[in-house]
């Protein structure tokens, strides 16, 4: 049985597609081990100055996301709060033997990311007015994108290494995956997949402050490889609902791959790098 909890503050103004989010972003947990989630409880915080109908557009964004993931809600529980926030505690099944771990990778791994990156940015962006209504569509629609699909790909791989990729950023857990089994991830920086418009927005300095907050974490442990001030930014960026960076073999990456285009996701797949004997560093960008 796995449990998690998740839930935050709005990241879109849209009280429906918040509620989706939120709920994508709390099953993403079970579906990062290898789970399939079976049972979801409502968690709810809001003000009584706001309309209810705005609480029940979120409630209906939640349930209609955990529909899709072929759970059930079986209820929740909410209190009175300054500021709105949602999420679930979510229950879910996986085989004893088919559990994904973030400590597994093995050298001469393929590391293969099934979301773009660059939320973050977005999304602060769009708070300062500045994003394009094209730019803030497609992030919205891949943080409520469930990792359904993509895990149901892996789940006919050898996946030695999984996490999803969400408030640390990219690098962030990638130091903690290359810590857990004592290997150097490489990472290709112009193989990741980034939200359209994210690297003019962070060039324009409008990079939210946990991505500094994770370039510090990560500092100790990165040879940056002298790549762009932009790069850094955006591998740092907290994601919300972010992608699963799957660990494996190279001999099955292709067939990975190959399945993953054939679940029709709506988000990206990129190779973004490979996992390495241990060196002096946990990560190494080139």
């Amino acid at each position: 049985m796995i449990q998690t909890l998740d839930f935050f503050t709005p990241v879109v103004d849209d009280p429906y597609m918040f509620g989706q989010i939120a709920a994508a972003n709390a099953l993403s947990d079970v579906y990062a081990m290898g789970g399939v989630p079976k049972i979801a409880l409502n968690i709810v915080c809001f003000p009584n100055c706001l309309d209810v109908e705005i609480l029940g557009e979120i409630l209906r964004g939640g349930a209609d996301k955990v529909k899709e993931a072929g759970a059930v809600l079986a209820g929740g529980h909410s209190v009175q709060d300054d500021e709105p926030k949602y999420g679930l505690s979510v229950t879910g099944f996986v085989h004893p033997d088919r559990v994904c771990k973030n400590s597994g990778c093995r050298p001469g791994d393929v590391l293969i990311l099934t979301k773009q990156i660059g939320s973050g940015v977005v999304n602060t962006a769009v708070k300062a007015q500045m994003a394009s209504e094209q730019a803030a569509a497609e992030t919205a629609r891949v943080m409520a994108s469930l990792n359904r699909k993509a895990a149901e790909a892996a789940s006919g791989h050898t996946i030695h290494g999984c996490t999803d990729v969400t408030g640390f950023g990219l690098l962030g857990h990638c130091a903690e995956m290359a810590k857990a089994a004592d290997v150097t991830l490489e990472i290709r920086v112009d193989d990741v997949v980034y939200m359209k418009e994210a690297k003019d927005y962070a060039r324009m300095g409008l990079v939210p402050a946990g991505a500094y907050r994770n370039r510090e974490f990560v500092q100790p442990c990165l040879d940056d490889g002298n790549v762009a001030e932009v790069y850094l930014d955006l591998l740092c960026d907290p994601q919300t609902s972010g992608g699963l960076l799957f660990s494996v073999p190279e001999s099955e990456a292709a067939g990975l791959l190959d399945d993953l285009e054939k679940m029709k996701m709506d988000t990206e797949v990129s190779v973004i790098g490979r996992v390495l004997e241990k060196q002096d560093k946990l990560i190494r960008l080139r």
